[in-house]
């Protein structure tokens, strides 16, 4: 990954701007875990949220002037920014997702904090080696969720698939992160042997309609979702006993690592980004 120094040099440049991009975006809680670490750090920048689609990115970028320090993406700009940057870093080209962009010296720089967040969000709740993994869903998100479990020692992963045949890119990754992947159908979980691992990548729906079954076959439960929780998943975690990880940990620690980037302050304060984002999500009744 891009260092911090390498992409913005001093962290104390004053007045500078990031923000992020996507469409929708009113609901994203990245203004306040950004806020709230610049108000700890010290820094008197802002971090604003813009409703941006595929069609609008390349106007948006090119618009941008010297004070611009960074930018987060979500949905659906991930894949569409590739081609806009001047360089992309290893685990961004590896899961085909840019969700961060940098610039320096007149040059966009893409990476990619979702694959370290959700292997620090594991790390919190005491999972840093595992030998198997289950994931629900099999988009890009999941791409990036293979990756993090490939970094914890993982080998065999199984991936439960609407449609198995569009599991072509999951299939790719596997086999350029090391990791033997079995794709079965949702009717087809019962087939999933005892993992160490779930994490599930899919709407609210899709993973409460399979709870009880994934969940009896794993130890931690790794919910990407936020609002609104616990999840009927988690739900169904905590009632068995099992490690609960959940998307507001994602978040914070994908935050974190996108700070550290982006100002070049390290660690970034991600106790006080996730009170922020606890506070947050209790006012909109999460």
């Amino acid at each position: 990954m891009l260092s911090a120094v390498e992409a913005v040099g001093s962290a104390r440049t004053r007045s500078r701007r990031c923000a992020v991009l996507g469409s929708p975006i009113a609901h994203s809680l990245s203004p306040v875990l950004h806020r709230t670490a610049y108000a700890e750090l010290g820094l008197d920048w802002s971090y604003d949220a813009f409703e941006v689609g595929e069609a609008t990115l390349a106007g948006f970028l090119a618009d941008l002037d010297p004070s611009w320090r960074g930018l987060s993406l979500t949905m659906p700009l991930k894949s569409v920014v590739i081609p806009m940057c001047d360089e992309v870093s290893e685990v961004a080209r590896l899961v085909g997702a840019v969700n961060t962009v940098l610039f320096t010296d007149g040059r966009r720089l893409g990476t990619n904090t979702d694959v370290p967040g959700l292997v620090a969000a594991l790390a919190e709740r005491g999972v840093t080696r595992a030998r198997s993994g289950l994931l629900l869903g099999v988009g890009a998100t999941a791409r990036s969720a293979l990756a993090a479990l490939a970094q914890t020692g993982i080998v065999e992963v199984y991936a439960i698939a609407r449609n198995p045949a569009r599991a072509d890119e999951l299939r790719a990754l596997a086999g350029q992160v090391g990791v033997t992947l079995t794709v079965v159908s949702w009717d087809q979980v019962e087939s999933v042997p005892p993992v160490d691992v779930l994490v599930s990548t899919v709407p609210e729906e899709a993973a409460a309609a399979v709870a009880d079954l994934v969940v009896e076959r794993t130890a931690v439960v790794f919910d990407v979702l936020y609002h609104p929780w616990p999840t009927r998943l988690a739900a169904a975690a905590r009632a068995q006993g099992r490690t609960v990880v959940g998307g507001l940990d994602l978040l914070v620690h994908q935050a974190a690592v996108q700070v550290e980037l982006m100002t070049g302050e390290s660690p970034a304060p991600v106790v006080a980004m996730r009170t922020a984002g606890e506070t947050a999500l209790r006012a909109r009744g999460a």
